[in-house]
């Protein structure tokens, strides 16, 4: 699936996480170094709201935002700094 409908090699470390179609579960995808790892994320009550969509369903994440996804909240509005800024 990551090669195929991403373009996207898996074995390179990035981490992939899909969404069920209802939309109450989420799997995580990587390959450790040794083998491929699934985690899934199971909402027993409601829905993950914030889903990318439109004809690139594809989005770049950042640690933090993932972990926003995670807890059911929208990346795209949460009010977060840059992740890189000069500190001196």
């Amino acid at each position: 699936m990551c090669r195929r409908a991403l373009g996207a090699n898996p074995l390179e470390g990035a981490v992939y996480v899909f969404r069920n179609r209802s939309g109450t579960a989420l799997k995580i995808l990587f390959y450790d170094g040794q083998g491929f790892r699934l985690c899934m994320k199971r909402r027993s009550q409601g829905r993950f709201h914030w889903w990318p969509s439109g004809p690139e369903a594809a989005s770049a994440l950042s640690a933090r935002e993932l972990a926003i996804v995670l807890w059911n909240g929208n990346p795209q509005q949460a009010a977060m700094a840059q992740d890189w800024r000069r500190v001196a």
